[in-house]
């Protein structure tokens, strides 16, 4: 827990004004501050340990009524036993974040290459914030201010991906970013493996070989970036495929996707 200014009554009747840290339920003075006989000597004590608190750093100013009334400051209520003060929200919404994602979502081309579709564009946002199942988009949105569309349409989305082949269109809109300001003649590939708690194999999850020596179904994911690691194209195989025999459909069906000739890949 971040330190604290809190005040303290003494024997003498004084005020004590203290620097207090909390960790694993036990507090620690870091310093004290001095003993205030009167309203004047405390406000300059309760001042003087706000900026030892805020020294270095920028200051919100949500006025004096939340900076005066507290019997601890950082956090702290009168009479609470060290709980944190309960400010009202009226509202909640990460709009910076949000913005930022957004901005970057539509400059780099992605919501024309997949139609507009908005459920996929929520699917990327929430990944992006909180990795978790796409049953958990709802919430995750939800808790940044946004109102998310239903489960069963995320899923709908899911469905399109693959019929109207949304991952030849990203990477389209990816590529057009990287080569609108000069041309692309070197290339980096990596590839890793993805398992899966599953006790039975289908045709994409095999047993195969593992640098963590799990025995689970998994399946080998490539990605083939730029010389600064932007991702340009992914490919998926089976499990139990050698990842050294991906490389070459991967750069194959990237240089036929966008007519290139000519290029030099790092694996």
């Amino acid at each position: 827990m971040s330190p604290f200014v809190r005040k303290v009554r003494t024997a003498s009747g004084a005020t004590a004004v203290q620097i207090v840290s909390k960790s694993g339920g036990v507090r620690r003075i870091v310093e004290h501050l001095g003993s205030a006989h009167d309203e004047a000597e405390l406000a300059a004590l309760m001042r003087l340990g706000r900026q030892r608190l805020l020294a270095g750093q920028q200051v919100l100013d949500l006025g004096e009524a939340l900076n005066n009334d507290a019997d601890e400051v950082g956090g702290q209520g009168p009479g609470d036993g060290g709980a944190a003060r309960k400010l009202v929200i009226a509202s909640r919404r990460s709009g910076w974040l949000i913005e930022v994602i957004k901005t970057a979502y539509r400059r780099l081309g992605l919501g024309e290459a997949v139609g507009g579709d908005r459920a996929f564009e929520q699917m990327v946002l929430a990944r992006l914030i909180e990795p978790s199942s796409k049953a958990q988009v709802p919430r995750v949105l939800g808790d940044l201010g946004l109102e998310a569309v239903t489960v069963r349409t995320l899923f709908r989305s899911l469905g399109r991906c693959g019929q109207r082949g949304y991952r030849e269109s990203l990477s389209g809109a990816l590529f057009e970013h990287v080569t609108a300001s000069g041309g692309l003649a070197l290339c980096l590939y990596d590839v890793t493996t993805l398992y899966f708690e599953a006790e039975r194999e289908d045709d994409l999850r095999k047993v195969g070989y593992s640098k963590e020596r799990r025995v689970d179904p998994q399946i080998i994911v490539g990605l083939l970036v730029d010389r600064h690691g932007f991702p340009l194209q992914v490919g998926c195989w089976e499990g139990n495929k050698a990842e050294t025999t991906t490389i070459i459909p991967i750069v194959e069906a990237f240089q036929a996707a966008h007519g290139i000739a000519d290029l030099v890949i790092v694996g």
